[in-house]
């Protein structure tokens, strides 16, 4: 795969079979978790600039739109919304990230040319991490899925192979070409909760963060989003405080995950299901229906009610 005529050079380093770290901001981002998770491991790691991928073909300006701003208060400049990417030496080796919105039009062009980058430097993995939205509690430590189809990747690294079927998100294409160029590549997944969509997420942040390292074999510069942690706790907190039917979701949650529920491996561009690790009995019952409380819950809240 040779064609990247729409990426632009920004350095031309000298890098020994990279592992690239991807992440798109839209769908496949609940709660900013996957996009500030790659944000902060350029940031932590004071990460070069690499490359970019011209905006033009891949992108509906109307719906990701431009934006104006102002150079030493006079100039105006025109900021186009760009896949950007990134080189860094980690102490499991050399480390490309990608980082922008994801694209609107012409996906599999796209791919070709994010994968002709990976090509170019001879990369080992292809690593994407992805956040959704799902009925889990803030209060409880944030539920990391991998996937592969590799089946040596899934025996090293304690993954598990996708049964997704149905709508996907440019990760999912990202991920189908790999398999078409023979690109080992690894998918993270993180859940967060459905009812505190709207604000970022560090703690899931971090979660993606701490788990990519640990496949590249790299220490994670975590000590930014670590920082972030209380304040998230602090304001999801107040929102469920001041409701007293959500405040009485989130306990019914908090029950579930702490009688095994977690995220089964049916997980792909927002999808899921979950699991619980006692299924027999009134235990199960019991589950089962709190299970169908909560989606009647969230129903209800859809219908505006």
């Amino acid at each position: 795969m040779s064609d990247i005529a729409h990426v632009r050079w920004l350095s031309k380093p000298s890098l020994t079979r990279p592992v690239m770290i991807t992440a798109f901001t839209g769908w496949n981002d609940a709660a900013d978790a996957a996009s500030n998770a790659v944000r902060n491991l350029i940031e932590g790691w004071g990460a070069q600039p690499l490359a970019e991928i011209d905006p033009e073909m891949f992108t509906d300006f109307a719906t990701i739109r431009p934006h104006i701003r102002l150079k030493d208060g006079l100039t105006r400049t025109v900021v186009w919304p760009t896949v950007g990417l990134w080189h860094v030496q980690g102490a499991g080796g050399d480390i490309i990230l990608a980082l922008g919105p994801e694209p609107s039009l012409r996906w599999r062009a796209f791919s070709e040319q994010l994968l002709g980058v990976a090509d170019h430097f001879g990369a080992s993995m292809m690593l994407t991490l992805g956040a959704l939205l799902a009925d889990v509690p803030h209060s409880r430590p944030v539920q990391i899925i991998g996937t592969a189809t590799d089946q040596d990747l899934i025996e090293r690294y304690n993954l598990q192979r996708s049964r997704y079927e149905g709508p996907t998100g440019i990760i999912g294409v990202i991920h189908d070409v790999c398999a078409t160029t023979a690109l080992p590549s690894v998918a993270l997944w993180a859940a967060v909760p459905a009812y505190a969509s709207q604000v970022p997420s560090p703690k899931a942040s971090l979660s993606l963060m701490r788990r990519a390292c640990e496949i590249i074999g790299t220490p994670a510069p975590v000590a930014s989003v670590m920082n972030l942690i209380d304040r998230y706790e602090e304001q999801v907190n107040s929102l469920v405080e001041d409701d007293e039917d959500l405040a009485a979701y989130v306990e019914r949650l908090e029950t579930m995950t702490d009688q095994g529920m977690s995220i089964d491996d049916e997980v792909d561009d927002g999808q899921l299901q979950f699991d619980f690790a006692e299924d027999t009995g009134d235990d199960a019952a019991d589950a089962s229906t709190l299970m169908d409380e909560v989606e009647q819950f969230l129903r209800e809240q859809g219908d505006g009610k």
